[in-house]
């Protein structure tokens, strides 16, 4: 279960960099407008990402 969990941290990891070293200053326009976001707007959008990542988790994992 550990190398699971760090198998899905590194690949956490190298998603998240691909943006910014593709596109720095498209990431930082995309980051000033995510800062300009009310919180409700905020929290839905990382409840639909959770979601999303825990319906597509049990289906993979069936």
């Amino acid at each position: 279960m550990a190398v699971d969990l760090l198998t899905a941290l590194a690949l956490l990891l190298v998603l998240e960099g691909i943006l910014p070293f593709l596109n720095p200053a498209g990431m930082r326009r995309t980051l000033l407008q995510v800062a300009q976001l009310n919180d409700r707007s905020l929290r839905i959008a990382g409840l639909v990402a959770m979601l999303l990542g825990a319906g597509l988790l049990y289906l993979l994992r069936q």
